[in-house]
């Protein structure tokens, strides 16, 4: 699954949340799996910050006088 996925099935389940047309039961799924594609963008997320920071390091080492 990619980020865009994962964001886009987020995005629709926060739709049909919002619209109130789930029962219980389903909200509680749709819920749960929306916590988990949330936890899996934000890791996503994370990582990529990480390899931007990295790459940064790498330019600013290499710059003349860095």
């Amino acid at each position: 699954m990619t980020y865009e996925d994962a964001e886009r099935e987020l995005l629709q389940i926060v739709e049909r949340l919002e619209r109130g047309d789930a029962s219980i039961d389903e909200a509680l799924a749709l819920w749960q799996r929306g916590e988990e594609l949330y936890r899996f963008c934000a890791e996503q997320l994370e990582a990529a910050e990480g390899r931007i920071e990295e790459l940064a390091k790498r330019v600013d080492a290499n710059r003349p006088g860095g």
